[in-house]
């Protein structure tokens, strides 16, 4: 059976990035494992690849659990992602 792009799309993840009003420190990187974090001018940005809306659920009630107030949540696209990662999903998209 042949998937279509947006399926494959779908299973491989969406990159989110979700601003909270605090600088966290790395104690912090275990509740937001696989995520990337930048604390500065008194906010943390999370970037990351989330795999579906329950995993997006999942990190929301964790920076609610920890009593952060969250700022911002932005699914980017595919061109702001960089490094490797974002050169295969490139190709893959061509194919």
């Amino acid at each position: 059976m042949k998937k279509r792009r947006g399926e494959r799309k779908m299973r491989k993840g969406t990159t989110y990035r979700i601003v909270v009003r605090s600088e966290l420190n790395g104690r912090y990187a275990v509740a937001f494992e696989g995520m990337e974090m930048e604390a500065k001018d008194g906010v943390t940005v999370l970037t990351g690849k989330i795999i579906d809306q329950p995993h997006l659920y999942g990190i929301l009630e964790r920076i609610n659990g920890l009593g952060l107030e969250l700022l911002s949540v932005e699914a980017l696209p595919n061109a702001v992602l960089s490094g490797p990662e974002s050169k295969r999903e490139q190709e893959d998209l061509e194919l």
